[in-house]
């Protein structure tokens, strides 16, 4: 069973799973399915957390990490939900499965008809399952993949010409047409670790420290915050090597103002053009960071249920982690479990200052 409890002796860490797990059932969470099982003893079955069925009292509930440990217990699968085979959930998700495979391994990008036709689903069907499951579109999640199929190859050729080819691309006209919406510069001054291109940044002071703002000609490409102005602009040289990085003018200063403006005050809006360099795995994290409202956190547990992937606790917070545009990329609204503060890329006394002030603004 999931969790064993005594009632003598409570364990912390067990109630909270139960808690969790009993929070999805009632909510019937097909996020969770294949997570955990729960049997009912007044019905003496067992069911999946999406299962439709009448919800049982929570005092008859007991949980279970696979069905044959609810069938070991003397419990039966469920008539509706069928636990032992295949749910909606998983059948979509192995689908969605299948099509980022075909996406990664074509040549060309697959068409959105294509790739309903390889699941089996109608257009429209596929592309709400695409999305439900992925968190992106499939066109978004097919241009991330080429951004870095770009990137690797750029990386690892003798010549431009070679990684047009070895990225996908039929024509070095349609590569050079695509290549700043993919690199945010030339590919030559990708490959030479961002020589030739230009970096604007500019380094300001506020309340938390020193802020570095950067940006490429796309948008914003990095917020950096620390108690050495120098050492952030060291980090920015480490980020693009060959970059020429130039300070900023007047105009750029009021960017940075809008940055350091956000920071004192949260409730303010930041709607600055970012130019965000990541996997399409990163990108999913990030945009869900985006959607958590000022004032709000959550655990990385459930933000990895947000993006539709409960059991990549780990893999999201290392995507938080390689957040390199602070503040308006809120991954500082991500906490452990419970509440209790992790670590954080700019200190987690920073991050405890940010997440004080917004709660602050929210009850105004």
């Amino acid at each position: 069973m999931v969790t064993t409890r005594s009632k003598r002796s409570p364990e912390p860490a067990a109630d909270q799973s139960e808690a969790r797990f009993w929070q999805a059932v009632t909510a019937r969470d097909s996020a969770y399915d294949g997570t955990f099982y729960y049997s009912v003893a007044t019905t003496g079955v067992y069911c999946r957390p999406s299962c439709p069925a009448r919800r049982a009292n929570r005092e008859n509930v007991r949980f279970h990490a696979t069905c044959e440990e609810a069938e070991e217990a003397g419990f039966r699968p469920c008539k509706r939900c069928k636990p032992r085979e295949a749910s909606l959930h998983e059948i979509h998700a192995a689908k969605v499965a299948a099509a980022c495979r075909l996406i990664e391994e074509a040549d060309e990008t697959p068409s959105l008809d294509e790739l309903a036709r390889a699941s089996g689903l109608s257009p429209y069907h596929f592309h709400r399952v695409f999305k439900a499951a992925v968190g992106i579109t499939p066109k978004a999640y097919a241009a991330a993949h080429r951004q870095k199929r770009v990137r690797d190859s750029l990386q690892g050729s003798s010549s431009v010409t070679e990684a047009i080819h070895k990225s996908g691309f039929n024509s070095s006209g349609r590569f050079y047409a695509n290549s700043s919406d993919l690199l945010g510069m030339t590919p030559s001054s990708f490959r030479a670790g961002g020589a030739n291109a230009e970096m604007r940044f500019a380094v300001g002071q506020c309340s938390l420290g020193a802020i570095l703002v950067a940006a490429s000609a796309k948008g914003v490409t990095a917020i950096l915050m620390g108690d050495d102005p120098a050492g952030l602009v060291r980090s920015l040289e480490d980020m693009f090597p060959n970059a020429t990085l130039v300070g900023a003018d007047k105009a750029f200063e009021d960017v940075v103002a809008k940055v350091v403006g956000f920071v004192e005050k949260p409730g303010s809006r930041l709607d600055l053009p970012l130019d965000v360099r990541g996997t399409a795995f990163q990108h999913r994290v990030w945009q869900a960071l985006r959607q958590i409202p000022s004032g709000e956190t959550v655990s990385y547990a459930e933000l990895a249920q947000r993006i539709g992937k409960p059991k990549a606790v780990r893999a999201v917070a290392s995507a938080c982690a390689a957040n390199t545009i602070a503040v308006a990329i809120p991954c500082h609204r991500v906490v452990r479990t419970g509440g209790s503060l992790s670590g954080y890329r700019w200190g987690v006394e920073r991050k405890r200052t940010l997440i004080a002030r917004e709660a602050k603004q929210k009850t105004k």
